[in-house]
């Protein structure tokens, strides 16, 4: 008992959760699968992130199932609110772990799942900070997703160490988040919150956004690889997303964790660059 009271209070005391974040989201926590509400934009961000963690996935694999393209394929999705990326995956295929600290939303979530019997198998829902998780799934993921995630999380260091500890050796993980910019600042925050009321105000601090070269030197240095910034873009009038080379505002990341050894094996890291390749190019065309 001893020692599982000084176990939560170091995770308590060591929490990559920041709580004035999980205020913020309490709010909107049975609003997640209202596709004209607050959430509508991550609704429709699926169209390019969904596609975007597939294909790079089908890439680097030789076997795939028709119909099922991601079965076999371990996902943890951290910070899955309702479920909004978690469900996709898991109708491709995958088996998903969602996790994320608010209570609610992970009520949401399996409620929602509950309508759709092969997503009740598929996906599992648990409230719990990612560090709370590291102990019992070391080296347990093939993928971790955290889509808007790292600009809200209070140690992006920890985070990231976090996640190299539950992915397996040359397991991928998959990050989209906003830059650190002017321009950000004024879309992000200034025309999204305050101006059109795109997201609820007050959802993002400019101060807490991660500028990619930050983000790629704290993967490089925890033992990870990036394979791919793509520039994401966000039309408030159509409602949708495109990919751009721009990365000034909001981009989408892929890194994969160095093999057992310590780095990544030559065989499949030349082969892998070219194969991710026409997936970043085809992007920036649409």
């Amino acid at each position: 008992l001893f020692r599982l009271t000084v176990k939560r209070l170091f995770s308590t005391l060591h929490s990559s959760v920041d709580s004035a974040e999980m205020k913020k989201f309490q709010l909107l926590a049975h609003k997640w699968w209202d596709e004209e509400g607050e959430y509508s934009a991550l609704h429709s961000m699926n169209d390019i992130r969904v596609p975007f963690i597939r294909d790079t996935l089908l890439n680097m694999s030789s076997n795939y199932h028709l119909g099922s393209p991601l079965a076999g394929i371990k996902i943890l999705d951290v910070g899955c609110g309702g479920g909004l990326l978690s469900e996709p995956l898991g109708r491709l295929g995958a088996s998903v772990t969602g996790i994320d600290p608010l209570e609610d939303n992970i009520r949401t979530a399996d409620r929602h799942k509950s309508f759709d019997p092969v997503l009740a198998k598929r996906i599992q829902y648990k409230s719990s900070s990612l560090e709370e998780i590291v102990e019992e799934s070391m080296e347990t993921f093939d993928v971790i997703v955290a889509s808007e995630v790292v600009e809200h999380v209070a140690d992006l260091e920890m985070f990231i160490k976090c996640c190299s500890q539950v992915l397996k050796p040359e397991g991928s993980l998959f990050i989209t988040t906003i830059n650190k910019t002017q321009l950000s600042y004024v879309l992000g925050i200034v025309v999204a919150e305050k101006i059109m009321g795109i997201v609820p105000d007050g959802t993002h601090e400019w101060e807490k956004f991660v500028p990619p070269e930050e983000l790629e030197r704290l993967l490089e240095s925890n033992g990870f690889s990036v394979k791919a910034v793509n520039g994401m873009l966000y039309n408030p009038l159509s409602g949708s997303w495109s990919w751009t080379e721009s990365t000034s505002v909001n981009y989408a990341l892929h890194a994969v964790k160095s093999g057992a050894h310590g780095q990544s094996s030559p065989a499949e890291a030349l082969p892998e660059m070219e194969r991710e390749q026409p997936l970043a190019t085809a992007g920036t065309a649409m």
